[in-house]
């Protein structure tokens, strides 16, 4: 809303609005939206996505820059003066039509969202600027400027990506997502901005110094910069840095490396690099399956943990609650079976007792028949008897 509300009294051409993706997801589906916020801007046929800070200046940024000429032209030293006063880091392509000319245009057509593209003829840049050859391809940023060398920096996409930093940044979780497109290892130094001591503006000195002093030797290869607080390199390492503290980082596979000395100048700190660069520095952390199954296990604890710190009662019910349902639900299932088993006991019991007692009468009426059995046998011979002793009368 600020954003629309500041373009607006600028005068600016580009129209800012708001749509919600869920009442309107074939469109959604479309420019191929897969989280929210997303922020994009409509140019033509092109879709350009925003992927900076979240401040009302920074949108407003991309918002000019990407909604103006692709390639701003520079016409006099005037203008090239006011704009690297203006931005911190920017590219400029110097010479006439060349391969190398539609090659600049192809990566500003893409990096646009990042970084300013500008061109000039040679003899609108300042005098110091001293070129190689022409045509040329040059950044300027640290107080300085560094021309692109085909031979040395490989492709020109690939350059301007790596090259569209400061040479020493502020680092946070924004910043070390966007340096994990470059390629390169991030030399951090974890101090507290507010802690005035001694410790740690040395060590962010020292890594100052190494990124002004040795550019040559490491910028192909490292980003430094400095972190306040060690609450989010924590969370990514899964571990308990003390500050003030030197890591470098590697974003692509998630390795990070641990001064195994303590550094107490620039001397140690070049050393530590080199170090890494040789392979003789372990390794710590990395993408594989026990990293992934600790990432999962930690961040579970770290959720149950910050429910807990920030809201207890809710920590209760959202976990206490399920844990309830649970118990009696398994105390049900072990009373039922109990009940079962004694009724079943009971009821085989029965069945016993009464086949028992069966038994018993079927033998009562045996013995019956058998005396019954007798009793008619004795009859008939008493009959016999009679008969015989008439007989004889």
């Amino acid at each position: 809303n600020e954003v629309g509300i500041e373009m607006k009294n600028m005068g600016s051409p580009v129209r800012v609005g708001k749509m919600d993706a869920t009442s309107f997801s074939s469109i959604a589906s479309e420019f191929g939206v897969r989280g929210y916020p997303t922020i994009k801007l409509l140019k033509g046929d092109l879709a350009y996505n925003y992927r900076g800070p979240r401040t009302k200046d920074d949108i407003i940024e991309f918002a000019n820059r990407v909604a103006g000429p692709l390639i701003r032209p520079l016409p006099s030293q005037h203008m090239f003066e006011h704009v690297r006063k203006r931005h911190r880091v920017f590219f400029v392509y110097v010479g006439g039509e060349s391969p190398l000319k539609e090659k600049y245009i192809e990566v500003a057509s893409e990096l646009i969202v990042y970084t300013y593209f500008f061109s000039a003829s040679e003899d609108m840049l300042p005098e110091y600027l001293t070129l190689p050859e022409l045509p040329a391809v040059v950044v300027f940023k640290d107080g300085t400027y560094f021309v692109y060398d085909e031979y040395e920096d490989g492709d020109l996409s690939s350059w301007i990506n790596r090259e569209r930093f400061q040479g020493y940044l502020t680092v946070d979780g924004f910043t070390l997502y966007e340096l994990g497109d470059t390629g390169k290892l991030v030399a951090i130094a974890v101090i507290d901005d507010k802690n005035s001591s001694v410790e740690h503006t040395r060590l962010k000195s020292i890594i100052q110094e190494v990124a002004r002093d040795y550019r040559d030797h490491f910028h192909r290869d490292f980003q430094f910069g400095h972190m306040d607080g060690n609450d989010y390199i924590n969370s990514l390492l899964m571990d308990d840095l003390t500050i003030p503290t030197i890591v470098v980082l590697n974003t692509s596979n998630q390795q990070y490396f641990l001064p195994d000395r303590h550094i107490e100048n620039t001397e140690d700190m070049v050393q530590f690099i080199n170090n890494i660069l040789d392979g003789t520095a372990e390794a710590q952390g990395g993408d594989g399956v026990l990293q992934r199954i600790k990432r999962i296990v930690y961040d579970a604890k770290s959720t149950v943990v910050s429910v807990f710190k920030s809201s207890p009662l809710l920590g209760c019910f959202l976990f206490g609650l399920p844990l309830g349902v649970i118990s009696i639900m398994c105390y049900g299932i072990c009373t039922a079976d109990t009940d079962g088993g004694v009724d079943e006991h009971e009821a085989v019991k029965k069945e016993n007792s009464d086949r028992e007692l069966t038994d018993d009468g079927s033998e009562e009426e045996k013995e019956e028949e058998k005396n019954g059995k007798y009793a008619e046998l004795s009859d008939g011979e008493l009959k016999q008897k009679d008969l015989l002793e008439k007989k004889k009368d």
